[in-house]
């Protein structure tokens, strides 16, 4: 089987779906490898590294698609209504594409899929099992996100992390407060206590107290009898309610009187990203403080912040608002990444080395968007079809 590795040309992309290394493994698995030229340079893989470990090189995306029964993605595939090269159109009938697909805000991409015939995968949506741990390309990625934010905002911070004594005097330590204590806060605050910063952390999830204790930093309570129940069966964080969030508010604001720098990382599965911070919590913070809003792709944890800005308020607080941290990481980023759609791909391709789609693993079940000529997700298949009826009404 012929697998497709081509250029990622989404905006503020800069990773690629596989690495030599596991070009080297999948070889070694029996499958022919192309990859498009240049679809490794902005991390940092060369063509001649893709093809020391066995790929060949093509000289753009139409011929490494030509033919590919399994193509590895980032971004979702370009289609025309993108502008520029139609991606989708070159996938064959019948071919597996596996990804980062975003299926529950792109209903129309994957209408097109079913449309296709192609057999695509989300990888975001695996189910938290133990079996996919090795396949949890949002852990893999969100690792890499919290560690970036820290060094985004100590490269914007006008000041020194650790406290340091000198014979001109004494420097403080900066004081940072992560808000969200799943993998890419939990990072962040590893991160920030290695630079040297006294931390603290907040988190809905009862759950996140010890985490974060382990971790040195100091936890925020806000509502222990309305944490202990939210966290859904799959390890993420609820909604909560506007009590909750109005408590959770005016403990912030308290904290942020003697903060320096707040990373911003909470993130709500198929929903908008909740405003952690208003514009007045925002005015609490002392000028030259720093604010990292990791959500901004989903909304924004922080109220007027906009993608892509470093913004300065009133008051001479920094919001940044990066698009895609992984990426920003792009080497680091791809390897993890290549390694998860490798693991996967051991759920597909058989013993003889032919593609195997078995509906009945829990992991395959979870991802599996179309099939057929339909769409097969369970927890899609109502909304596309609401999207489609929209469309057309």
């Amino acid at each position: 089987m012929k697998v497709a590795i081509v250029k990622e040309r989404r905006a503020h992309e800069r990773r690629v779906a596989a690495s030599p290394d596991t070009v080297r493994r999948m070889v070694g698995m029996g499958l022919e490898v192309a990859a498009e030229t240049g679809a490794g340079d902005a991390a940092h893989f060369s063509d001649a590294a893709f093809a020391a470990a066995g790929a060949s090189i093509a000289a753009d995306a139409e011929t490494v698609l030509a033919g590919a029964d399994i193509v590895l993605k980032v971004q979702r595939p370009l289609t025309g209504d993108d502008g520029g090269i139609d991606e989708l159109k070159h996938i064959r009938r019948g071919a597996v594409l596996i990804g980062l697909l975003q299926p529950a805000q792109n209903s129309a991409d994957v209408e097109a899929y079913a449309r296709a015939g192609i057999l695509a995968f989300a990888m975001e949506l695996l189910p938290r099992v133990t079996r996919a741990q090795a396949m949890d390309v949002l852990s893999s990625q969100a690792n890499l996100a919290g560690y970036k934010a820290v060094i985004e905002a100590a490269a914007e911070f006008g000041r020194a992390f650790p406290m340091m004594m000198t014979a001109a005097g004494t420097i403080k330590a900066a004081r940072v407060l992560v808000m969200g204590a799943g993998v890419a806060g939990l990072q962040a605050i590893a991160t920030a206590r290695r630079l040297g910063a006294i931390v603290s952390a907040t988190d809905v999830r009862a759950a996140a107290k010890e985490q974060v204790e382990s971790l040195g930093a100091t936890f925020i309570t806000v509502d222990e009898a309305a944490a202990r129940t939210a966290e859904t069966a799959g390890g993420y964080a609820r909604e909560m309610g506007e009590d909750y969030q109005r408590h959770q508010r005016e403990r912030i604001t308290e904290a942020l009187k003697r903060t320096d720098i707040v990373i911003c990382t909470v993130l709500i599965p198929g929903r908008k990203a909740p405003v952690l911070l208003t514009s007045e919590m925002v005015a609490e913070l002392a000028p030259g403080s720093v604010v990292v809003d990791l959500a901004i792709e989903a909304g924004g944890n922080v109220e007027g912040s906009g993608p892509e800005e470093v913004a300065t308020t009133p008051n001479g607080v920094k919001i940044i608002a990066p698009v895609n941290m992984p990426s920003r990481v792009a080497a680091d980023a791809s390897q993890l990444y290549a390694r998860n759609l490798l693991s996967f791909l051991a759920l597909l391709v058989d013993q003889d080395k032919k593609l195997k789609v078995d509906t009945g693993d829990e992991i395959i079940k979870a991802t599996l968007l179309t099939e057929d000529g339909a769409v097969v997700n369970p927890a899609l298949a109502p909304s596309v079809a609401a999207g489609a009826a929209a469309a057309t009404g």
